[in-house]
């Protein structure tokens, strides 16, 4: 049997890679990470992406390492630092989509050289028998940035001649292959006057006629028989040396080559002189157009609507191979010890993904550990492992967590291979615990008085969603809608139903999908959750469109659930089949586009609950749930991440911890709003259509300063900061203005207002009053963050951070989050912490970092004292019961508090303060000592006299007899500091 077992981290700590943080600068690191108790880095995609990118999504060579974060070289130095550390190394992958915006994509580059009949053509999620007609054997370009015939009577498009001997099309930085049989178009042109010079018989004309018959020979682009695909690739390279070497060798060549080119690339003062290229660029695999026309036509799915990030399909064997050989290397030589799945919505079928991604891992380990003298049982021996991981005897083999986003209620679909997600639902959790569900009245009220009158988040959602169908998804939908109407076509109980109402009524049922996505596989096999919300999304469609039969609706609900197939020749069931799978593809891009960046940056009553995977319309959530949600966590996912900032999302944990204080003091928010929207007011701006910025935008800045503010001090970067996430969040919205259709007048408007609002020489009275409310609303959210911190690293799962986050992080949405950390700082303030508590005492230590709480040290400390218990104390974390712990008392409904317990790694209790603002009645008093009064945690099953240490004090506690059961008295927990882990002692 192949003894695989997983590395679980301990903790782990996300970077952001790029040539300001390379390999070189993280190994140099190492020891920092280590020391503060992480156990596994966590890192951003390191394969070769776009030259220059800030993210690595973007990969355009999946074969190679980053040489922008030092390549091979440098990696092995950092592997050599995390294993002298002993630290994990959890990799993200990318496996949906590639980067095709750069010359280093060859797989693209020979897409576009040879149409279908590229080697590569199967590898990407292209649709070469599009509805338009000219686009058939084509790929959709839309990188010109205007109409097509503009740009070439401009000149703009130059053909030139490449070094290999091949040629290629220009547009300004991008290079666009030519399909080598259109070469003899340009050797062709000037043929005659070459022979002319130097005659037919001389050795160059005779090589130059020669390959020009060589290039008749080649197979046709539009030829895809494996043998002559083969060919093809064969002989276009042979005939691209020849031309070469002919070129470098004959200077007549080189200037009859020459003088085509300049022939081909016209001249702008006659427009006519451009037919020629327009006639070979006609000849191409490729056909260039406006980057507006991609909203209907484009014809190669995307990650999303971004036009540089093409889809991959890696359900192929060989693409999965060639996508993930270096990775899988990296992970079965234990350099790298996890992976991070982006976007696995967008795959085929991702049970199948994780599944081929657990075997193939066990191969590549299998390679390693038996070199060329595998066992004769080796397939055996890996169904029978992977077969232990589904009947939950063992761990999967590899760790893996998916970056999924479930609605809410929704589980995590139990057949992926997977430890769990990247813990987007723990963040939602945790953040609506701090939210006083009792202020839900008060702030509607405010804001549709400040901001006019609001649709239900649900009635904004279903119009979003189509507006991103009708416009930056349109081309999707359009290729879904036909090959509906071609199956419909195909058989008469359907047959009646026109283009125009599929398309309509497919429109309609995504966006009543309450799920991103079903996940109804190729076998046929539909899940209970899946018809649920197949049936929920048809059911929401019919009650939005009572004028619409019903009928298209039920046939819609029986093609996407598999039942009616038997209405099908069995010749056609297999396009109803992959219409399905396509559904399923788009319908998760557009709830991401409709909801997390439109709706998310358009419903602003409370923005703290605007996150990836939140819920806007649910104002928080109790205790209860949230314990509820850890003992699902513990029972089924217990290796899931556990996260509460990441790479993604829009506000970083502290500045969400602030904002939800607003919930606390509805009065005193409304009283400045009010009073901050009439200082300001002469900043607005009278535009066309009305005043600039709308009041809606304008209470979204105004939690946004609340938030995010760092004092007068730091004015001038703030601002520019702000001015940034304001144009990001107003084209997000796309009511005044967009991305695609910017509203230059409304963006210089909000601009204006940023700068003049947070102008001290002319906004003197509103910045104090910010200043005051900002500083005020930043005490509480301290406990805020501290509680989410806290819960974050004592609840089952595995605690994420994000760089940065061990100190008080301000960021917003990127590319904010994604500024450079000081890490010599917390290096150095870790070191400094470390001596103090030596020297000084736990106590002591921990007095004065609350009375200097704002630095951020007091939230390092509580993560690095919490981080070196779980080190010590693995088994409690990942393997104790969770138990909830209800307190009693006039304080209860503020504390949050439950109990670790393992057999042989003993029991920690961990207890933290919410609503804190409420808790001490609006004085700025932190929630320690007398503040609980008399509240009691009582702790069940645990004898009087027993003793419990705060890992952060070094306190002891002993259980005392209480009416409410033994436990410990609220005000003894937190006596000196607001959060307590408490370990109960032998």
């Amino acid at each position: 049997m192949i003894d695989v077992e997983p590395r679980i981290p301990c903790a782990t700590y996300r970077l952001q890679l790029n040539a300001d943080l390379t390999f070189t600068d993280v190994a140099k690191l190492v020891p920092y990470f280590a020391d503060l108790g992480i156990s596994d880095l966590y890192f951003s995609p390191i394969l070769t992406p776009r030259a220059g990118s800030r993210h690595g999504y973007d990969i355009t060579d999946h074969s190679q390492l980053n040489p922008e974060l030092g390549g091979a070289e440098g990696f092995a130095q950092l592997a050599e630092a995390l294993r002298a550390h002993h630290l994990g190394l959890i990799l993200d992958v990318v496996p949906n989509h590639m980067g095709i915006g750069d010359l280093r994509n060859y797989w693209w580059r020979d897409v576009l050289e040879n149409g279908p009949s590229s080697v590569f053509a199967p590898y990407f999620d292209i649709d070469w028998d599009p509805v338009p007609p000219e686009l058939h054997g084509k790929v959709l370009l839309p990188v010109l940035g205007d109409q097509y015939g503009v740009i070439l009577e401009r000149g703009e498009l130059r053909l030139s001649y490449d070094d290999d001997g091949g040629f290629s099309l220009g547009y300004w930085e991008h290079r666009f292959p030519l399909n080598p049989r259109s070469y003899a178009d340009i050797l062709a042109h000037r043929l005659d006057d070459l022979l002319g010079e130097l005659g037919p018989d001389h050795p160059d004309a005779i090589e130059l006629q020669s390959i020009i018959t060589a290039i008749g020979y080649l197979p046709a682009r539009h030829e895809t028989a494996p043998e002559r695909v083969i060919e093809r690739n064969r002989e276009k390279e042979v005939i691209k040396r020849r031309i070469a070497t002919l070129a470098a060798a004959s200077e007549p060549v080189r200037r009859m080559i020459a003088q085509a080119l300049a022939d081909y690339n016209g001249d702008p003062a006659d427009p006519k002189s451009f037919d020629l290229l327009d006639a070979l660029i006609a000849r191409q695999s490729y056909r260039l157009a406006f980057w507006r026309v991609a909203t209907e036509e484009i014809n190669y799915r995307r990650f999303f609507d971004i036009n540089d990030l093409a889809a991959i399909r890696v359900e192929l064997p060989e693409v999965l191979q060639a996508t993930h050989d270096l990775i899988l290397r990296l992970l079965a030589e234990g350099i790298a010890t996890g992976a991070r799945i982006d976007h696995p919505d967008g795959l085929w079928q991702p049970a199948a993904y994780f599944r081929q991604l657990q075997e193939s891992y066990l191969r590549y380990a299998a390679a390693g550990r038996f070199g060329g003298s595998a066992p004769a049982d080796l397939d055996e021996q890996i169904r029978e492992r992977l077969a232990q991981a589904e009947r939950g005897e063992r761990l999967w083999p590899l760790y893996v967590v998916a970056e999924k986003i479930l609605s809410h209620g929704e589980p995590l679909p139990a057949d992926w291979a997977v430890a769990g997600t990247t813990g987007y639902d723990f963040l939602n959790q945790i953040g609506g615990v701090l939210i006083d569900r009792s202020s839900q009245r008060a702030l509607n009220r405010l804001y549709s008085q400040f901001a006019g009158p609001q649709p239900t988040f649900a009635n904004l959602v279903n119009s979003k969603k189509k507006e991103i169908m009708l416009v930056a998804l349109a081309s999707e939908v359009n290729t879904l809608s036909h090959l509906l109407d071609r199956l419909a076509e195909r058989t008469r109980r359907y047959r009646d139903f026109t283009l125009n109402s599929l398309t309509f009524a497919i429109r309609e049922v995504i966006a009543g999908m309450p799920v991103y996505r079903s996940y109804i596989s190729t076998n046929g096999v539909v899940s209970e959750r899946d018809e649920q919300a197949i049936r929920a999304a048809v059911r929401e469609a019919k009650r939005r469109n009572p004028r619409t039969a019903a009928q298209i609706f039920d046939f819609i609900e029986e093609t996407l659930l598999l039942r009616n197939l038997d209405h099908f020749a069995p010749e056609v069931r297999d396009d109803v089949v992959r219409f399905v799978m396509k559904f399923q593809q788009l319908s998760g891009p557009v709830m991401a586009k409709g909801v997390e960046d439109t709706a998310f940056y358009v419903y602003n009553r409370l923005v703290a609950l605007n996150e990836v995977g939140g819920h806007p319309e649910l104002f928080g959530n109790d205790v209860a749930e949230l314990h509820q949600a850890a003992q699902e966590r513990q029972r089924h996912w217990p290796h899931s991440m556990v996260t509460t900032s990441t790479h993604d999302t829009k506000r970083s944990e502290d500045v969400r911890a602030r904002i939800s204080v607003l919930s606390e003091l509805p009065d005193e928010w409304r009283k400045h709003v009010v009073q901050w929207s009439r200082l300001n007011a002469a900043k607005r701006s009278q535009i066309e259509g009305g005043m600039a910025p709308s009041r809606n935008d304008e209470y979204l800045l105004y939690q946004t300063l609340v938030g995010a503010w760092e004092g007068m001090e730091h004015l001038p970067r703030f601002t520019e900061r702000m001015v940034a996430y304001m144009e990001k969040a107003t084209r997000e919205a796309k009511v005044n203005t967009s991305w695609i259709n910017p509203n230059a007048e409304y963006d210089a408007a909000v601009q204006r207002f940023v700068t003049g609002i947070l102008d001290p020489r002319r906004s003197r009275r509103f910045l104090e009053s910010l200043d005051a409310f900002a500083k005020r609303v930043a005490f509480f959210g301290r406990f805020n963050s501290l509680t989410q911190t806290l819960v974050r690293l004592a609840t089952p799962g595995v605690p994420d951070l994000y760089q940065g986050c061990e100190l008080w992080d301000l960021s917003l949405v990127d590319p904010d989050n994604r500024r450079p950390v000081d890490f010599q700082r917390r290096m150095a303030l870790l070191a400094e912490l470390r001596a103090q508590r030596a020297e000084r005492g736990a106590q002591a230590l921990a007095e004065a970092l609350l009375a200097t709480a704002a630095d951020g040290r007091i939230k390092l400390y509580t993560i690095a004292t919490a981080l070196a218990f779980r080190r010590e104390r693995p088994d409690l974390f990942r393997a104790g019961a969770y138990l909830p712990l209800t307190a009693s008392g006039p304080a209860a409904e503020h504390v949050i508090a439950f109990a670790r317990r393992h057999p042989t790694a003993g029991e920690v209790i961990a207890v933290a303060p919410r609503l804190t603002a409420r808790l001490s009645g609006g004085r700025e008093t932190p929630p320690v000592g007398e503040l609980w009064d008399e509240t009691w945690l009582p702790l069940p099953a645990v004898a009087p006299g027993s003793c419990y240490r705060n890992l952060f004090t070094d306190e002891c506690l002993t259980v005392a007899d209480h009416p409410a059961g033994p436990g410990l008295a609220l005000a003894d927990i937190l006596r000196r500091w607001p959060v307590a882990l408490a370990v109960r002692e032998q």
